[in-house]
């Protein structure tokens, strides 16, 4: 485990480091599009925030090879070298996407083909766990077809899913973290080898998307764009591949008995195609939604629009801040849900604390104007929107004159109360004044 927390250190290390420089080198280079119609931010901001992602994933992997216990996993199996290969295509498409907006189908043939590549390399589905039948080996073609259409569903369910600041990357983190517990739980509970690359794809994942947060979180200063949400999609689904298809559920003798018995009592999290679903069930959700009504509008699937689920949240009157933060209640209840009940699904507290928890999310679905206040106590550890307003006595009420300002007097000039609409964090909405001689909307 210590050998584990310090590859995902390294991870995060590496990334978070390298996002600055990553974002300067982005505006050089003029990787900051202009804002489209179904775009939540105001301001140009910069992409490629991928580069520092990918980095870090190099970064982590370089570390686990120099370790004693974790060198075994590249000792023991090519599925580490598998994944590094389609990752450098699927994030070198994504780097030319953020710069010169390929085509659509061009990024789904580079998708499969990064597929391809980790097939070639023997990551891959070997066989299926079937209820009520036992394990079935496929053939070279059918494991083909289902690892490529898996990695095709997941890639892109994370990059709709990265519509808001934070979204994205918090969302993935979270399925990862609850895909590290159980794949650990297999390799080091049940003492199933085949389960450590997974184990180490999920610390890894998790890595890259908490260096990543500090700079992507609201208001964010980078987006990780297609090099970034396509990357952490296919490192997503490399270890769902890995744990689910290359670890024979019968070797974990969860019985004494029959192997349909052990396929069974694993089949809520087995299945390759349920497995991934619930791990990231709200992207996948958003994903599918969003084919059919493209569709029954007579768009393409791929055509972008404004109706995914955190487009909907904002509409009905949440905040950013409050709509990211609820997709991340959904994707933890969904996630850590399906880990508990893979432990003991025969408890009832754990499906009637899925229930609770799945009520308490519809309520806060139907509380957008809902403010919560901090106590008193923790006010200085909360954003000031969080915090309990004071009256304020006549003499602290009057207006504070402004100073250094080349425009205009300052006493026509009105405050900007914290937290007013026309604020986006520490840059406003509207022209920019005029500081020490630069001219307003210049860069800084």
């Amino acid at each position: 485990m210590r050998e584990y927390l310090l590859t995902l250190c390294v991870t995060a290390a590496v990334t978070y480091l390298l996002t600055g420089p990553v974002r300067k080198f982005a505006i050089v280079a003029g990787a900051m599009p202009e804002i489209r119609a179904r775009d939540v931010h105001r301001e140009p901001t910069p992409r490629l925030g991928g580069i520092a992602m990918f980095f870090g994933l190099c970064a982590g992997l370089l570390v686990a090879d120099h370790l004693k216990g974790l060198n075994e996993v590249f000792a023991k199996s090519n599925e580490p070298r598998a994944l590094l290969s389609g990752a450098a295509l699927i994030w070198l498409i994504g780097v030319l996407d953020d710069k010169f907006e390929i085509d659509a189908l061009v990024k789904l043939g580079a998708q499969m083909i990064a597929a391809g590549v980790m097939v070639m390399q023997g990551l891959t589905i070997l066989w299926l766990p079937v209820p009520g039948v036992g394990t079935v080996s496929l053939t070279q073609w059918q494991g083909t077809l289902l690892t490529v259409a898996l990695v095709v569903i997941t890639i892109n369910a994370v990059n709709f899913a990265d519509g808001l600041d934070g979204l994205a990357a918090g969302m993935v983190c979270i399925a990862a973290a609850a895909f590290f517990m159980y794949a650990y739980r297999i390799w080091y509970g049940y003492g199933l080898e085949a389960a450590a690359p997974a184990t180490l794809f999920a610390a890894v994942l998790m890595g890259m998307c908490l260096g990543f947060l500090p700079h992507n979180m609201h208001p964010a200063r980078i987006f990780m764009g297609d090099s970034g949400s396509m990357l952490i999609g296919l490192v997503l689904a490399a270890g769902a591949i890995s744990v689910t298809g290359q670890v024979d559920p019968d070797a974990m003798n969860l019985f004494s008995g029959s192997e349909r018995a052990t396929v069974h009592q694993t089949v809520p999290v087995y299945i390759p195609l349920l497995l991934p679903l619930t791990i990231i069930a709200v992207p996948v959700v958003d994903f599918f939604l969003a084919i059919v009504r493209r569709t029954w509008r007579g768009q393409s699937p791929f055509a972008a629009d404004r109706g995914h689920l955190h487009h909907r949240l904002l509409d009905i009157g949440h905040s950013h801040s409050r709509a990211v933060l609820i997709m991340y209640f959904w994707s933890a209840l969904i996630s850590f849900g399906a880990l508990a009940y893979s432990v003991n699904s025969a408890s009832m507290w754990i499906v009637l604390g899925i229930m609770a928890l799945s009520a308490v999310g519809l309520v806060l679905l139907l509380l957008p104007r809902f403010t919560p206040r901090a106590p008193r106590w923790a006010e200085a550890f909360v954003p000031p929107r969080y915090r309990r307003r004071r009256r304020l006595r006549a003499e602290d009420a009057q207006p504070v004159p402004a100073v250094g300002y080349e425009d205009g007097p300052s006493e026509h000039r009105t405050p900007v109360a914290a937290g007013a609409p026309s604020v986006n964090g520490a840059t406003a909405l509207g022209p920019r004044s005029r500081l020490d001689g630069r001219k307003a909307g210049s860069s800084r």
